[in-house]
């Protein structure tokens, strides 16, 4: 296991990708931009917390954890279209911005 995968933020964020990808099964057709807007937003979580534990400096590492931050954000939002749009059962939505509440907050702290 490399060191970023033991990561709290690490784990949540996995753990929101799994969840944005149940809710992207279920999806009926006609919304695949939503979808891959969801997807795209929910791995680049993934991706810049490990790219940012890689890095050398501290504020190479910061510049991708804010990064990582920002999507976290535009993947609330994307629940929140969802929401509006009677696309995402209540629950699963407030597991989704649970998740990424935490998310967000320890990437504040480590930036």
């Amino acid at each position: 296991m490399l060191s970023f995968q033991r990561f709290d933020v690490y784990q949540r964020a996995i753990e929101f990708l799994a969840l944005a990808s149940e809710i992207v099964e279920e999806l009926p057709r006609g919304h695949a931009e939503r979808a891959d807007q969801l997807l795209r937003a929910a791995e680049s979580v993934v991706r810049n917390i490990a790219e940012g534990a890689g890095r050398w400096s501290e504020a190479d590492s910061a510049k991708h954890y804010k990064i990582a931050r920002g999507e976290a954000m535009e993947s609330a939002a994307s629940l929140d279209v969802l929401r509006l749009r009677r696309l995402v059962a209540s629950e699963r939505y407030e597991r989704g911005i649970k998740l990424l509440e935490a998310v967000v907050a320890m990437l504040s702290k480590m930036i």
